[in-house]
């Protein structure tokens, strides 16, 4: 239930750095698409509890501290409460609460603004150079998710103060997310992907304790179908085993401006995972959008110069 590539401190090469963002954010997508079933067996707050605790389960030994790993300063240590609180609690409750108040075609364009949020936020705290090429790849991609959102058929429209807090919510989530993004690259730069992974799941079931618990009271476990049980244990080893693994240990070798642009395969995943699973269509808008996003990810990672043009 664990990754099979050696976790190093050496970094990947830059071709396997590239396959495991896209395979990460494509997991994302496909666990997002799946787990459909399991919002509507389970409460919201109470979902997110099991998801953390079973991924405690699945990686207790990653939470050992490895002899060649120094002792953590305080500023690491808040940088993975940072990273847990705002890229797993606070950007799941904003993300499921802001599209309850708002329409998909709304969150999927503000969505569409996270590759560019993660390049700013990399420029502002990282002081990372970006270049046209992956400005070019990040517009790309920015365009493509906003086509595929406009695309979408609305089925309810939320107006008034309701729609804009749910505007506000969703773009609060990609603050989060970008920040995950970016707090990620500096703690890779300390500790190992799998150790990064642990502790960070077990802050977020340590955060998300009270609300699971107070979800878990007088709920109908027995009533829950079997099959819904396996989705879950999926949906857990997903979310907060591989997906996070994958995503540190390609940030340990790439830019995270640069691999903001990957964040796009999460929609086109998860959009594949209802064509081919869930009986959902595709308008040949949304097709086009899709070739959009993919080029702006080939854009991104056709290789350039030996020069400082590799870390943009």
């Amino acid at each position: 239930m664990t990754p099979s590539i050696q976790d190093s401190t050496r970094p990947a090469p830059r071709w396997l750095a590239y396959l495991l963002l896209a395979t990460s954010m494509s997991l994302v997508g496909s666990y997002v698409a799946l787990s459909k079933p399991l919002v509507l067996a389970l409460p919201v707050f109470l979902l997110a509890w099991l998801r953390f605790g079973i991924g405690v389960l699945a990686m207790p030994h990653w939470l050992v501290k490895p002899a060649s790993e120094p002792p953590m300063s305080r500023h690491t240590k808040g940088l993975l409460f940072l990273e847990s609180f705002l890229g797993n609690f606070l950007f799941t409750i904003c993300m499921l609460f802001g599209v309850s108040l708002t329409t998909a075609v709304s969150a999927g364009i503000i969505m569409a603004t996270l590759p560019t949020v993660v390049a700013l936020l990399s420029w502002l705290v990282l002081r990372e150079r970006i270049g046209l090429r992956v400005w070019a790849a990040i517009a790309l991609a920015v365009v493509g998710i906003g086509l595929f959102s406009i695309a979408k058929p609305e089925l309810s429209a939320p107006a008034g103060h309701t729609a804009l807090w749910g505007k506000l919510l969703v773009f609060a989530a990609v603050l989060c997310e970008a920040a995950y993004a970016v707090i990620g690259k500096k703690l890779t730069g300390t500790l190992s992907p799998k150790r990064i992974t642990a502790l960070i799941n077990l802050w977020g079931f340590a955060l998300m304790t009270p609300f699971g618990v107070y979800a878990a009271w007088g709920f109908d476990f027995p009533g829950v179908p079997a099959p819904m049980w396996l989705l879950l244990v999926f949906y857990a080893l997903a979310a907060s085993v591989w997906t996070v693994w994958l995503w540190m240990t390609g940030l340990k070798t790439i830019a995270a401006a640069r691999a903001g642009v990957f964040t796009v395969m999460l929609p086109i995943s998860a959009a594949l995972v209802g064509v081919l699973f869930l009986g959902e269509r595709l308008s040949g808008v949304q097709w086009f959008a899709f070739a959009l996003c993919l080029a702006g990810v080939l854009l991104a990672t056709l290789p350039g110069r030996v020069t400082a043009d590799a870390l943009r």
